[in-house]
This record gives structure tokens, sequence and C-alpha cells, in this order.
């Protein structure tokens, strides 16, 4: 057990037959209990500075702690929103993909039936084209005909009708 200031000052020393010089002791003694009582509050401002610093290391251990636990959960929701929007990217290109490709398709599509109708157009036109000619060479081989020469040869006589009194031809 430590000794305290009380047991330095009631500590009596044995008298011998030559001793040390009582007041010299007694004043060396006052100077230990005194530098003694000094360490003592020294020792118990140093303990209680070294209690609060503990509990500003505590404070700020645990601050440390909740930085680095904070820090980790934004970056695994940083990895998570992008890990999203890159699954949204993805989702957005192959939708538009798929777009592009019915577009395609459609146009495709179109482009075909127009074409077939243009050639189905080209073929009417063409069987149009034939049965107009045929049309005009018959009309011309009829005009072209010696029925038409024979017409203007032929003559009409009036016919009178006599039963009327202005004398009408038929």
């Amino acid at each position: 057990m430590p000794l305290t200031p009380l047991d330095i000052h009631n500590k009596e020393f044995n008298k011998g037959f030559r001793g040390y010089d009582e007041d010299e002791v007694n004043e060396f003694l006052d100077q230990v209990i005194k530098d003694y009582e000094l360490v003592i509050r020294e020792k118990k401002e140093l303990e209680a500075k070294l209690t609060e610093q503990g509990e500003k290391l505590s404070h700020f251990t645990n601050i440390e702690m909740t930085l680095n636990k904070s820090i980790l959960i934004a970056q695994e929701t940083a990895e998570d929103v992008k890990r999203n929007a890159q699954k949204e990217a993805k989702l957005i290109i192959k939708e538009a993909e798929k777009n592009a490709d019915r577009i395609i398709n459609e146009s495709l599509a179109k482009s075909r039936k127009i074409a077939i109708e243009i050639e189905e157009l080209k073929k009417q036109s063409k069987v149009f084209r034939n049965r107009f000619r045929m049309l005009i060479e018959a009309q011309l081989d009829l005009i072209q005909t010696d029925d038409w020469d024979h017409l203007m040869e032929y003559n009409v006589e009036p016919v009178f009708d006599e039963s009327e009194d202005n004398k009408s031809v038929t």
C-alpha cells in the first residue's frame, strides 16, 4: 500500500545514541510531505485529464466509426445507383433497338408492298396501253375501210309525203 502524506507526517523514528538532528529531519519530512502532496495532486489532475482525453478519444473514435460506416453506406448506395442506372440504360437501349427493328421491318414491308403495287400498276398500264392501241387501231381500220368511200357515193333522194300540205321530207 503506498504511503500517504499523513503516513509520512505521523512517522516517528526511534532515537538512538547519536541520532539525527530532530529539527532537520522534521524540516526534511515537511518538505517531503509538501512535494508528495504536490505529486499526488498532479497525479489526480493528470488522471482526470487522461479520463477526459479518453472520453474525447472514445467520442472521436465513435465519430470515426460512424463516418466510416456512412462512407461505406454511401459507396454501396452509389454502386447500387450506378448498377440500377446501367440496368435502366441497357433496358432503354434494348427497347430502342427493338423499336428501331420494328420500324425498319414495317418500313421494309411497306416498301415491298409499294414495289408490288408499282409492278401491278405497270402491268395494268401495259394492258391498258395495249388495249387502247388496239382500240385506236381498230378505229383507224374502220376509218380506212372502203365502206366510207361507198357512203360518200350514196345518194339519197328526198321522199315527199303528199298527205301533208307542207311537204316534209321523211
